[in-house]
């Protein structure tokens, strides 16, 4: 059992890694280019985002992170969300990699000032709805499941009172924002691949939590649109 734990806090240090510290300075260590500023910004966003976030949901609640650590290990996660979670890192992975290699052989012009300082505040607030949304839901698990070895509940509180799944609408802002910050036209088709995945896992989710989660149905009725606000 030991040796078993063992393995999975090297697994986990070792995603970690990849996609926490890594992912973020593809830009920078693809393009070569260290002196490229918004670059620089979108790597410390990223990182510190991870760091502070995960801080306040581990205030609060204490085992969430445990949960989250183990979400390639969930005997109980739909078969259907084993092929999307990862397919979602996938493409949280693409849109800085292209970008650096756009970077790199200057495929795509600049974006005027202006549109990168909006498409920056565009980040900032996906950032913070999506790490709201962690703090609040005590269930934000990384993988689709009914947790109930954790006693799992409908979460209606902070920004599950106006979207059933604010986590996502917020990770989606961000990757919108990102080829404009990062003056990079290719990168929107990685971004354009992880939209249908999150809206598909979206979907997916919903009907398996109206399904399987007592009181979810209900609660569907008071808040009604998913991912985003007047939309869908």
């Amino acid at each position: 059992m030991k040796g078993k734990a063992n393995k999975i806090s090297a697994r986990t240090l070792l995603l970690m890694l990849l996609f926490i510290v890594v992912v973020p300075f593809l830009p920078l260590l693809i393009s070569g280019k260290w002196n490229w500023w918004e670059a620089w910004i979108y790597a410390l966003i990223g990182i510190l985002g991870f760091i502070v976030s995960r801080a306040l949901a581990a205030r609060r609640h204490p085992d969430l992170l445990a949960e989250r650590a183990r979400f390639l290990q969930h005997e109980d996660a739909k078969p259907w969300d084993r092929l999307l979670s990862p397919l979602i890192g996938l493409g949280g992975g693409l849109i800085p990699l292209v970008a650096g290699l756009d970077a790199r052989f200057g495929w795509s012009m600049p974006f005027k000032p202006v549109a990168k300082i909006l498409a920056l505040a565009v980040i900032l607030a996906g950032y913070m709805l999506a790490s709201w949304a962690l703090v609040a839901n005590r269930f934000f698990s990384g993988m689709v499941r009914i947790q109930t070895d954790r006693g799992h509940q409908v979460v209606s509180s902070g920004p599950y009172g106006w979207l059933r799944h604010p986590g996502y609408s917020g990770a989606l802002l961000a990757y919108l924002a990102t080829p404009v910050f990062l003056d990079s036209i290719w990168s929107f088709l990685p971004v354009l691949f992880i939209t249908i995945v999150l809206a598909v896992r979206t979907r997916l989710e919903d009907i398996t939590l109206q399904a399987e989660l007592p009181g979810y149905r209900e609660y569907t009725l008071r808040v009604r649109f998913r991912l985003l606000p007047g939309i869908w």
